[in-house]
């Protein structure tokens, strides 16, 4: 007997519950959160120093730095990678194959 998959898979189900969105923006966040600070522990970098090289306070670095905080803009993002020593790129891919001509 084989096992077939029966059904939707995941993304199918977050979007039949109407959260597809919202739960890929948390993820989103919670990799970007995550990179911020591989890049700020390859720099040798401290929260402190971070904030002072981001002109912001320790607590709004705690709040990027939460992947639970869903609070970001682009400008935030750039201004952590750049005192990071980074550069922010943002992509885009498609969603379905390209079509047989």
């Amino acid at each position: 007997m084989s096992k077939r998959n029966i059904g939707s898979n995941f993304d199918d189900f977050l979007r039949e519950e109407g959260i597809f969105a919202e739960v890929e923006a948390g993820a989103i966040k919670k990799v970007v959160a995550s990179m911020i600070e591989q890049a700020m522990t390859e720099s040798h970098v401290s929260k402190s120093e971070m904030a002072r090289r981001m002109a912001t306070s320790r607590t709004q670095l705690d709040r990027l730095l939460d992947p639970r905080n869903p609070s970001v803009t682009l400008v935030t993002i750039a201004k952590a990678a750049r005192a990071a020593g980074k550069k922010m790129s943002v992509s885009f891919e498609d969603l379905s194959p390209p079509k047989a001509a």
